[in-house]
């Protein structure tokens, strides 16, 4: 009898833009320094202690203000989600680590709800 997949509970989520405007300013360079950071910090979903799961996405919208992040947790009053525009290593650092505490995610290069 099979237990069937493994599940791994997760703070939040996180998707890097993969459009051509964000590729061209840097976004598969940060997906992938914000995947080992991820492994690395064991905050990867399957690491133990880890809860953040990262993914690369189309178009986020913000093509001219690129690499786009958007983030998606769930809280006791519901969904949260957040858009980012122009972001650095440091501040995809920041938002994995708000989004794995609980704590508030940063202002900086918010575009969205």
């Amino acid at each position: 009898m099979s237990s069937g997949p493994k599940y791994f509970k997760t703070s939040g989520h996180l998707l890097v833009c993969q459009g051509p405007n964000c590729q061209a300013r840097g976004s598969v360079l940060l997906y992938k320094a914000l995947w080992k950071h991820l492994e690395t910090a064991s905050l990867a979903y399957y690491k133990t202690g880890g809860s953040i799961r990262l993914s690369e996405s189309g178009c986020l919208g913000s093509c001219s203000y690129g690499p786009s992040l958007c983030v998606y947790r769930q809280t006791p009053q519901g969904l949260e989600e957040g858009w980012f525009a122009g972001v650095d290593f440091p501040q995809a650092t920041r938002l994995a680590q708000a989004v794995h505490d609980g704590s508030a995610l940063p202002d900086q290069g918010k575009y969205g709800p």
